[in-house]
C-alpha cells in the first residue's frame, strides 16, 4: 500500500490529522498547475487553496479506486476555470512571471514554455499535463475527461506540431 493509499485510508477513518500531509505531498504540484492557469501568483495560490478546500469538503463522497491524483488535479482544473469566469478573462497573458522559489526558467523551458502557449488549446493542456506536472495517461484522461487513446492522439499530433516548428517549418 503507497503512503497515499494509507494516508486516504485513515482520513476515511475519520483521522483528520492525515490531511495536512495529504495536501504536503502535492501541493506544490497542484501551485505550479495553477499558476500556469492564472494570471498571477495571488490568483494561483487562491485556486490551490480552493482547490483542496473542496476536496475535502467532497471527500465524503470520494471513491478511492487508486485515481486520487487525477480525481485532484481535475479538481485544480474545474477550480481554475471557475476562477478564469469569475475574473470574465477569456486567455492567459502572454507572459507570465513565475515568482515563486523553484521556477527559475532556463532557457529551454523558456522555448518549450512558447512552443506549447501557441498550440491549439486541445492540445495544449495534455502537453502540459504530461512534459510539465508529469501526469501519466490515465490521469490526463481523468483531467480532461477524455478517452486515453484521444489523449495519446493528441499527444502525437502537439508533438509532431512542436517539432515541425523547432525545425523551421512553420
Amino acid at each position: 500500500m503507497t503512503r497515499e493509499n494509507e494516508l486516504l485510508h485513515q482520513i476515511k477513518k475519520g483521522n483528520i490529522s492525515c490531511w495536512e500531509e495529504l495536501v504536503s505531498m502535492y501541493y506544490e504540484d497542484i501551485l505550479r498547475y495553477c499558476i500556469y492557469h492564472s494570471p498571477d501568483l495571488q490568483t494561483a495560490q487562491d485556486a490551490v487553496q480552493e482547490t483542496f478546500l473542496k476536496v475535502i469538503r467532497y471527500f465524503p463522497q470520494y471513491q478511492n479506486r487508486g485515481k486520487f491524483r487525477g480525481f485532484l488535479y481535475k479538481v485544480a482544473s474545474n477550480t481554475c476555470t471557475d476562477l478564469w469566469r469569475q475574473k470574465r478573462n477569456d486567455e492567459l497573458p502572454e507572459e507570465m512571471e513565475f515568482l515563486e522559489t523553484g521556477y527559475a526558467r532556463s532557457e529551454a523551458e523558456v522555448n518549450f514554455q512558447y512552443m506549447v502557449r501557441n498550440l491549439p488549446k486541445e492540445l495544449k493542456e495534455a502537453v502540459y499535463l504530461k512534459f510539465a506536472q508529469e501526469l501519466t495517461l490515465r490521469e490526463i484522461a481523468i483531467v480532461m475527461d477524455l478517452p486515453m487513446r484521444t489523449v495519446q492522439s493528441r499527444l502525437r499530433k502537439a508533438l509532431k506540431v512542436m517539432k515541425r516548428e523547432m525545425e523551421g517549418e512553420v
